[in-house]
């Protein structure tokens, strides 16, 4: 019974993480997509917010939880640009993805640092408490 009662503070630090990954990434995609209406760049910003949004509620760190933003917000990041930047030649997402790789190089070092930040900043705050900050 212990078990059960220890384990279930885990499980809604989880559930939190994931609720504010998904808020995150909803802000981040809608602001992304006003941006690029402006006539601005800014693929690295909705895999940021889902880290922000899931390390921000997120009470105790999960390293596997951490992953799954990262990869998230990779994928995110890909969607949002075929969203709102599709090819000309065809739109479809499935052509996007065979053709992925002929992006310009600014376009995929944005993608992957979104990618990364979704990772970095779903740490939480204790990663910044355990390095001293």
């Amino acid at each position: 019974m212990e078990g059960t009662i220890a384990a279930r503070p885990r499980y809604t630090s989880l559930l939190l993480g994931l609720l504010g990954a998904g808020l995150g990434g909803l802000v981040g995609y809608l602001a992304f997509g006003w941006l690029a209406r402006q006539g601005l760049y800014a693929a690295a910003l909705p895999g940021a917010l889902l880290g922000l949004g899931c390390g921000w509620l997120m009470r105790e760190r999960s390293l596997p939880l951490c992953v799954v933003c990262g990869v998230a917000a990779l994928g995110l990041g890909i969607f949002s640009e075929w969203s709102f930047m599709p090819f000309i030649a065809d739109g479809s997402f499935r052509y996007f993805m065979a053709h992925l790789h002929l992006l310009q190089p600014i376009k995929l070092f944005m993608l992957s640092l979104g990618g990364f930040f979704g990772f970095w900043f779903s740490l939480g705050r204790k990663r910044l408490a355990s390095a001293g900050m």
